[in-house]
């Protein structure tokens, strides 16, 4: 089969809104415009070797790939490096779609971009023996509907948090993904300031089945705070007190990345 007739495939059958009708019920044309209304990222993991590859890749995203994905439409896109990294920092990048049909689109239409080509040249040029970067780790996610497009965050210095939740079986990560929307938790962010960037279901990836989040804080001890009152929030006792979202049935591991924006970060 075609890889990318494959993905498409395999994008339609994980996009629907609830549990019960992601694992039962065929999705109609209708149902997938509708799914289609919420936002796509793709999230880029670079892993790099030494501070060259770093500067590659920056240059690369600062001087071909924002700009050309700009023009296509893809506004406020994120690049960041680890705030404690262990050895040379991984970049993180964010890339929003109007649609997963964008998505699907993108490479062909940035390879079309002279501009772009010339750019980039230097990291799209890089050979074997001198490569721009060891790997890219690469997952496509949904917004939740609660948060159906990505939320801009001010021109400031600060930190952000990019937090992945991983569950045992495509139920109980669905029923996680309807405490963030029909029970209210993403409510609960907005309202006591975290200043959420964007909240999202893994269509395709590593670590599935997972949700995906960012959110931003002025420093660690604005993030230790806003913690703090999250934890001992009325509306968040109630909801996490609800048997059917426990954490302990719906949520099997927890991963936390602390991010810094880089210079021309437009998130």
């Amino acid at each position: 089969m075609d890889r990318k007739l494959f993905l498409k495939t395999a994008l339609i059958a994980s996009s629907t809104g609830s549990a019960v009708s992601a694992l039962a019920q065929p999705l109609s044309k209708k149902s997938i415009q509708k799914n289609q209304q919420t936002e796509f990222y793709e999230l880029r993991v670079y892993t790099l070797k030494d501070e060259t590859q770093q500067k590659l890749v920056e240059d690369y995203f600062q001087n071909a790939a924002i700009p050309a994905l700009n023009k296509l439409g893809s506004k406020n896109i994120g690049v960041f490096t680890e705030m404690k990294p262990e050895g040379q920092t991984k970049i993180y990048t964010v890339i929003p779609f109007k649609s997963a049909d964008a998505f699907f689109k993108v490479e062909n239409q940035l390879l079309a971009d002279a501009a772009y080509r010339q750019a980039g040249a230097a990291y799209l040029n890089s050979t074997a023996s001198a490569p721009a970067y060891d790997r890219i780790e690469s997952s496509l996610m949904q917004a939740f509907k609660s948060t159906p497009s990505l939320l801009p965050t001010e021109k400031k210095q600060r930190l952000f948090e990019l937090r992945r939740y991983e569950s045992a079986s495509e139920l109980t990560g669905k029923k996680k993904i309807e405490m963030f929307n029909e029970a209210g938790e993403s409510a609960i962010f907005k309202r006591l300031g975290f200043k959420p960037v964007f909240f999202a279901e893994t269509l395709i990836g590593e670590m599935r089945p997972n949700l995906t989040y960012m959110i931003t804080f002025d420093d660690m001890a604005d993030h230790d705070a806003k913690w703090k009152s999250f934890g001992s929030d009325a509306e968040w006792k109630r909801i996490s007190s609800m048997p059917e979202y426990s954490d302990k049935l719906n949520v099997s591991r927890i991963t936390s990345t602390f991010l810094i924006p880089t210079a021309f970060s437009q998130i």
